[in-house]
């Protein structure tokens, strides 16, 4: 069953900007990914399903809602982040927090202030002295601390060191284990591959491509090096096999898409010392959609 759906949404800024005739829906207990460079339109699509933005044409509905003329209920009952976080700086981190728990009349902060031991966020700061990645990390408490059936996230990560955005992919695999239904917007693709089940890529604020997370992965392009002990053999290695290799010393980089066989057969003709593969990630097939281009 749908739960966030656009159907031909579209808002025109005219020089080409804005999202257009945009479609795809999210269903219940999917995590979704929104792929797509700055300014390709994600920001836009998030803050029409939010209500912040009325749509020129089509419409964007949440759990049957429309979002836009039953914003009211739509924002009480999603957990939300924006691109841009707006605070009140003179307030501290767990001031901000308790303001806006009861803003939503949420019992209780049990729920956020483990989630503060989670990020590690010292919350006696004021606002206005805290770098990105802390502030950030007050986003993602007030969005994920009323424990919301849905949740819409714009660039959850930006601005967090690594451990933390590791601690925030534990976190969406936790909560897609519990049947959430999760839309986020993002340009990081480790994040990407590692909870969403669907990507949608957004390109110039159209749907360029939605498909499968693993369909998408077996398009990746399969790479090897192949070390032979000397460059005269690996130039007779490379020899057999021009169209789909490139060599550098005594190793020879071997580009395949499906059939293996070619490079097996080449294998077995000369004396190989070491084979290793590299992986291609979800930002390379992003690229071939975006004709090499983000």
């Amino acid at each position: 069953m749908s739960v966030i759906e656009l159907n031909s949404l579209t808002r025109d800024y005219g020089n080409g900007r804005g999202i257009f005739d945009l479609s795809f829906s999210v269903n219940e207990g999917e995590v979704f990914g929104f792929l797509g460079p700055n300014g390709a339109g994600k920001t836009t699509a998030i803050r029409h399903l939010m209500g912040f933005l009325k749509p020129q044409k089509g419409e964007c509905v949440i759990d049957g809602k429309d979002c836009f003329t039953e914003r009211d209920k739509i924002q009480t009952k999603v957990g939300y982040i924006p691109g841009e976080i707006a605070f009140i700086d003179n307030m501290t981190g767990y001031g901000f927090i308790r303001f806006f728990a009861e803003l939503r009349k949420q019992n209780g902060l049990a729920r956020a202030k483990k989630l503060m031991e989670r990020f590690e966020l010292d919350g006696s700061s004021r606002l206005k002295k805290m770098s990105k990645g802390t502030k950030q990390k007050v986003g993602i408490i007030c969005a994920f601390m009323s424990d919301s059936d849905i949740y819409i996230l714009d660039e959850p990560t930006s601005g967090l060191d690594p451990l933390m955005q590791n601690r925030f992919i534990e976190l969406i695999n936790e909560e897609k284990k519990r049947g959430k239904t999760i839309l986020m917007s993002s340009h990081i693709f480790e994040e990407v591959e590692r909870t969403c089940s669907k990507v949608g890529i957004i390109r110039q604020g159209r749907l360029a491509a939605i498909d499968e997370i693993e369909s998408l992965k077996q398009q990746k392009i399969r790479s090897f090096i192949i070390t032979l002990p000397d460059f005269e053999q690996a130039a007779a290695f490379w020899a057999e096999l021009p169209d789909i290799s490139e060599i550098d010393g005594n190793k020879v980089r071997v580009t395949l898409k499906q059939d293996l066989r070619p490079l097996i057969e080449a294998m077995y003709r000369h004396p190989v010392q070491n084979i290793d593969r590299e992986n291609q990630s979800l930002e390379e097939v992003f690229m071939h959609y975006y004709g090499g281009v983000i």
